[in-house]
């Protein structure tokens, strides 16, 4: 096909006419062969799209009280805390932004050295930015929502969250909610799992719509989430 489309073009008459021929011919093969790449590109992407697994979203229950630490927080830093209801709640997941969760999630895992608020700060529970490279879980979170926040992802969709962990501790994680359900970044593991996969048992997390937060599978609070 190509070289019949090359012989077309070769086999136009010569002089100002021809070129002039020749020419249009070459911006409609170009053309032609740019349309047949976008469609292509498209097609990959809605394949590479349907290809991502679907997880499960967590049933969210009545309000509940945030962690004291995170009350704390938002005293000292209201606008990471404040709710903007018009952004989006949930995020379209596609493969760019699932490789964006992935690389936050790693980067931030291995940038930061883990040690308990109570060595770190000599309380039992502080949420906090880890910007002297020192955290523990929740920590390692909150940098991670300003990461994604700072790439253009809603902070809306980006909900802290309290579980307990496979050894029975308190524990934060970062829910990530996508129209394929909630993804969680952990800094156990540089895996970005749906919620069942993690083994943890999700107790709440922040609410969508104010400053309440929300139970999650009818968990029972813990008292903080000193696990590094």
């Amino acid at each position: 096909m190509r070289h019949a489309r090359l012989r077309s073009v070769e086999g136009l008459p010569h002089g100002p006419r021809g070129r002039l021929w020749r020419r249009f011919a070459r911006t409609l093969q170009f053309g032609l062969v740019g349309t047949i790449l976008l469609i292509g590109g498209a097609s990959t992407e809605a394949q590479t799209v349907a290809a991502l697994p679907d997880a499960s979203a967590l049933e969210e229950g009545a309000p509940a009280r945030p962690v004291a630490a995170w009350t704390a927080f938002c005293a000292r830093m209201p606008a990471e805390c404040a709710v903007d209801t018009t952004q989006p709640a949930v995020i379209a997941l596609t493969p760019r932004i699932r490789d964006l969760l992935n690389r936050v999630n790693r980067r931030v895992n291995a940038r930061i050295k883990p040690i308990t608020d109570l060595a770190h700060w000599g309380v039992v529970d502080r949420w906090d930015y880890p910007d002297d490279g020192f955290g523990d879980c929740e920590d390692y979170q909150l940098l991670k929502r300003r990461m994604l926040v700072e790439r253009g992802l809603p902070r809306r969709a980006l909900r802290m969250t309290v579980v307990i962990d496979e050894i029975g501790e308190g524990h934060a994680v970062l829910m990530v909610r996508t129209d394929r359900g909630d993804l969680i970044l952990d800094n156990k593991t540089n895996a970005v799992l749906s919620g069942p996969r993690t083994g943890y048992t999700f107790i709440k997390r922040e609410g969508q719509d104010g400053l309440a937060w929300v139970t999650l599978n009818g968990g029972a609070s813990p008292v903080a989430t000193a696990n590094r």
